[in-house]
This record gives C-alpha cells, sequence and structure tokens, in this order.
C-alpha cells in the first residue's frame, strides 16, 4: 500500500513537471480526438501514407474508446456524441458518467505526454508500413462446455 501511494507521487510529480514544460490540453482521450479530425485534411502521397493516417487515426480513438468501455458506458455512443460538439474541451468524464467542459472540471492530460503519445502512434504506424511481417497475439477461443445430464441431477 505504501509502494502504490509512493508510485502515485512519483506520477504526479512527473505530470506536474510535463504540465510545467508545455502547458495541458482536456484529458480523457479528448485531445487526441481532436488531433484525429485534423487528420481528416490530411492526404497521403500514396497507399502506404494513406494506410498510416488511417491506422494513427483509429490508434487516436482509443483511449476514449476504452475510458468509456472501462466506465461500463457504451463507447460507441460516448465517441459519437463527443467527436460531434463543436467544443473542443467537451468529453465524457468516467467519474461521474456525465459529459461535460473537462478542462474546466479539472479533467487534463500535460501536452508534453499527449504529444508523446501522438509521436508513438506515428512512429508504430510506420514501424507496420515498412515490417514485411508483423506477429500478434491472437485471443483464444474458449469451447463452451457441454451441458450435463439433467436426469442426474437428483443423484
Amino acid at each position: 500500500e505504501l509502494n502504490e501511494l509512493k508510485e502515485r507521487v512519483k506520477d504526479a510529480v512527473g505530470a506536474t513537471k510535463a504540465a510545467i514544460e508545455e502547458g495541458v490540453v482536456a484529458g480523457g482521450g479528448v485531445a487526441l480526438l481532436r488531433v484525429a479530425k485534423i487528420l481528416d485534411k490530411l492526404e497521403g502521397e500514396n497507399t502506404d501514407e494513406e494506410i498510416g493516417i488511417k491506422i494513427i487515426k483509429e490508434s487516436l480513438s482509443q483511449p476514449l474508446r476504452w475510458l468509456a468501455k472501462n466506465s461500463g458506458a457504451d463507447d460507441g455512443w460516448v465517441f459519437k456524441k463527443v467527436e460531434e460538439n463543436s467544443n473542443v474541451n467537451y468529453g465524457f468524464n468516467a467519474a461521474t458518467l456525465e459529459f461535460e467542459d473537462l478542462l474546466e472540471a479539472g479533467i487534463i492530460d500535460p501536452v508534453k505526454v499527449t504529444r508523446s503519445a501522438l509521436q508513438n502512434a506515428a512512429s508504430v504506424a510506420s514501424m507496420i508500413l515498412t515490417t514485411e511481417a508483423l506477429i500478434t497475439d491472437l485471443p483464444e477461443k474458449e469451447d463452451a462446455s457441454p451441458a450435463g445430464n439433467p436426469g442426474m441431477m437428483g443423484m
């Protein structure tokens, strides 16, 4: 318990330093979703670049979707509602399950962290496009157990 508290304080100090360096944006995946919207205007020079843009756009929507899923909300509905709102800070507060201006609510991300996430997404997209093979871990399908003989329940 003490180690967890120590890690939280360490994370908070790091986030504060990052926020001081480059500022803050609305958290909850909203800033990344707004960047994805800007990518709609970007056209690749070839098929590989178009695929790369599509990969980055898809990855940028995932933080918002996962926050919604983890809170028990419908991620598609949350995504659509946030995407359609013109307020760049409007998002889903997973703690209260309400939509609001996240900057005003104090739900923020340091720009430095958000920028790094975007750069990493671009790096992964580039790597996928230049790699001739991609290895992934597919989830195993669970076989349904056969139902027992209902006539044997009384034995």
